[in-house]
């Protein structure tokens, strides 16, 4: 199999082993499981889930401990995406080709449902503890996702976007965002992965630097394809940083040179991967499609 029909194997074998870890659609609070469930299963790339898979993998890593927090992971990540699609931050319509979770169940669950989600996905983490493994790393690694996902991490970065909405970004804050709003997540995929398999500390901070690359390199082609991809393409609207007035690498470096960071970023991140480990190649191809991804 050529890489791409690879990937395809391996996107389908993480949506089937997140979707064991969703809520149940019964009982008091079944039309919230609804709307948590519309909006997990709505598609996507499963990219930071695979990441974390395979950097387990990558340092030999081979118990169920990892899939709790890729469920976990895959959670809090659409918990940012149904709050970002919200009226208040950047009022789209649409996500992964689909009415976004406020237009199907209404603004308030839309809310709540994002609510549930970031807080589904610790008790879902917290059961790494019922499964065998390192106690002390699993604690690590909670510790990571929780720093990675809030105040100084997404969170953090989602909050200085919106504090900048309307007005033009400096290239230093337009960083700073993309590092924690994007690149944190991540970089806990990289680094928990890392972490649960028994890495050394040195390793984790490597793998950390790889999803701080990765991170930038991913929003920064999320900028081009903004401009130059479709609705049919992306599955969401085309044009909203323009339509939010936001500013973007596009806009404050031009096609060219945001063209040219990615391939510089993306790069770098592969390298340090095959240096960690000569004998693992998916990740660093992982890297690398992502590049030249379409949508």
């Amino acid at each position: 199999m050529n890489f791409e029909e690879i990937l395809e194997e391996k996107i389908e074998e993480t949506d089937r082993r997140i979707r064991k870890y969703l809520p149940r659609e019964d009982g008091f609070s079944g039309k919230l499981a609804q709307a948590m469930n519309y909006a997990m299963s709505s598609g996507g790339k499963r990219l930071r889930p695979l990441i974390l898979q395979e950097s387990y993998a990558m340092f030999g890593g081979s118990g169920q401990e990892a899939e709790v927090f890729m469920a976990a992971l895959e959670m809090i990540h659409t918990h940012s995406l149904i709050h970002d699609d919200l009226p208040a931050l950047d009022n789209d319509d649409y996500r992964r080709g689909k009415k976004a979770t406020h237009v199907a169940y209404g603004e308030a669950f839309g809310i709540l449902s994002g609510d549930a989600l970031l807080n589904y996905a610790y008790e879902v983490a917290l059961h790494s503890f019922d499964l065998p493994g390192d106690p002390a790393r699993k604690a690590l690694a909670l510790q990571i996702l929780a720093a990675k996902s809030g105040l100084y991490g997404m969170l953090g970065g989602q909050s200085v976007d919106v504090d900048w909405e309307g007005r033009p970004m400096d290239k230093e804050t337009l960083q700073g965002v993309y590092l924690q709003k994007t690149a944190a997540l991540l970089e806990a995929a990289f680094m928990i992965g890392a972490i649960l398999a028994g890495a050394g500390a040195d390793q984790v901070k490597a793998m950390e630097r790889v999803g701080q690359n990765v991170g930038l390199a991913f929003q920064i082609q999320d900028d081009i394809l903004d401009v130059t991809g479709s609705l049919e393409g992306l599955g969401k609207p085309a044009h909203s940083d323009e339509k939010n007035h936001k500013s973007t690498y596009v806009t404050l470096y031009g096609m060219e040179e945001a063209a040219r960071q990615v391939k510089a970023l993306s790069g770098q991140a592969a390298d340090a991967l095959f240096a960690l480990a000569p004998e693992k190649d998916f990740l660093p191809r992982l890297v690398q499609w992502l590049i030249t991804r379409k949508k």
